[in-house]
């Protein structure tokens, strides 16, 4: 009976486990039908979202502002020869040393106002202090050798006269006289010189203006002609340009000249042509050329400065673009053109970038009284629709400013 009970057991469990492994199997394969049914309905969904965005009739209307817009006109624009160089004041001195001594002050830093004839550095002076003043002792002795030389001398022609005395001794005493002469001349001399060197050591400046560099400080050893202080005026700053010499031909005295300077982007700068160099640089092939502002007071006052511009010695009208309006690919350059109700694009051929307006002028592909986008952005599709929005009125956005730049609607 036991036994039979046992076999029983035995064949429920061996019929149990056959069937858990068909019934584990089967809820797997349901799992993976949902996974790549889901799949299926993402690609599809995929698929025609990227369809909708690349058919333009399906793609959302661009709302433009009248500040994304930028009509194209003829501009005047400058055929001279490009000119290049930096800011540079007319009136600058390099205040060097001109005794060997130690510097003991210098009162001014970079950048520090100075009014002509201000004390800027001084040096040590008591050497040549010492020296003026053995000079001077010198001139008084030597002075008062003179005197008495001199009263020697009258007394022995009086005597001479009356015949108690020998004319060579009066010759004598005139020989001694002149020599006191020259003895208190080169005293003299020495005593000048020694408080002309106590002047050195004083460094003031030559004129109003700006320390622009300081190379020395106190306890340094300044030798004869060491660099202590460079001193401009910020007032004479013009531009100093080097061109190209085989445009030199192009370029005379008094032509008009357009220039940017770095640091001044949205400012436009003119002058003539002061003075052309007589040499060319050997390396380089240029010819510097210095150009006067034609108003001084709005002139930068920081010397050294960036400056690229244009000789105007000829003129031509064309059509100017920004770089912020150019959409490039590899050597190729297009731009979103807008027309009645959409988007278009457009390949143009620009020439050279002009250096006095940073941008191209356009040698095909526009005309006259287009509309192009300032600032076209990415995802942007040729044929799109487009609707230009009317300016806020000036009351509703007294509370909120808005950013100008083309909105998707």
């Amino acid at each position: 009976m036991r036994h039979a009970i046992l076999v029983l057991a035995i064949a429920g469990a061996l019929s149990a486990c056959s069937r858990g492994p068909a019934d584990g199997a089967a809820k797997p394969t349901s799992a993976a039908s949902a996974a790549s049914g889901a799949a299926q309905t993402a690609a599809k969904s995929a698929g025609r979202q990227g369809a909708a965005a690349a058919d333009p009739a399906a793609a959302p209307v661009l709302l433009v502002a009248p500040e994304d817009i930028r009509t194209l006109a003829p501009s005047l624009l400058a055929g001279g020869p490009v000119i290049t160089g930096s800011l540079q004041p007319e009136r600058r001195a390099d205040l060097r040393s001109e005794v060997s001594a130690v510097v003991l002050q210098v009162f001014k830093q970079n950048g520090d106002p100075v009014q002509r004839g201000e004390l800027l550095v001084r040096l040590d002076d008591t050497a040549i202090r010492d020296s003026m003043t053995s000079a001077n002792e010198s001139v008084r002795a030597i002075a008062q050798a003179l005197e008495q030389a001199e009263r020697q001398v009258q007394r022995l022609k009086t005597l001479q006269a009356q015949g108690m005395t020998s004319l060579q001794a009066l010759e004598d005493a005139e020989v001694r006289r002149n020599n006191a002469q020259s003895d208190l001349v080169a005293a003299k001399a020495r005593a000048a010189s020694a408080s002309q060197q106590l002047r050195r050591t004083e460094v003031r400046a030559p004129f109003a203006g700006v320390v622009s560099e300081r190379k020395a400080s106190a306890g340094d050893t300044a030798a004869i002609g060491k660099e202590l202080l460079k001193v401009i005026d910020p007032a004479s700053m013009r531009f100093e340009g080097l061109v190209s010499a085989d445009r030199m031909h192009e370029v005379k005295v008094g032509q008009g000249v357009s220039f940017r300077v770095n640091g001044f982007p949205d400012t436009e700068f003119t002058g003539r042509v002061q003075r052309l160099d007589a040499t060319a640089n050997a390396t380089t092939r240029q010819v510097e050329v210095v150009v006067a502002f034609a108003d001084p007071a709005v002139a930068p006052r920081v010397a050294g400065l960036f400056a690229e511009g244009r000789i105007e010695s000829g003129s031509s009208e064309a059509l100017l673009l920004p770089e912020s309006s150019i959409v490039r690919s590899g050597e190729s350059a297009s731009v979103w053109r807008l027309g009645t109700d959409r988007l278009q694009k457009v390949d143009v051929r620009l020439g050279p970038r002009d250096p006095r307006r940073g941008e191209f002028p356009v040698l095909a592909g526009l005309a006259a009284g287009d509309r192009v986008l300032r600032k076209p952005g990415s995802g942007l599709l040729d044929g799109q629709r487009l609707e230009l929005v009317k300016p806020a009125p000036a009351a509703a956005m007294t509370g909120t400013a808005a950013a100008p730049g083309a909105a998707v609607r």
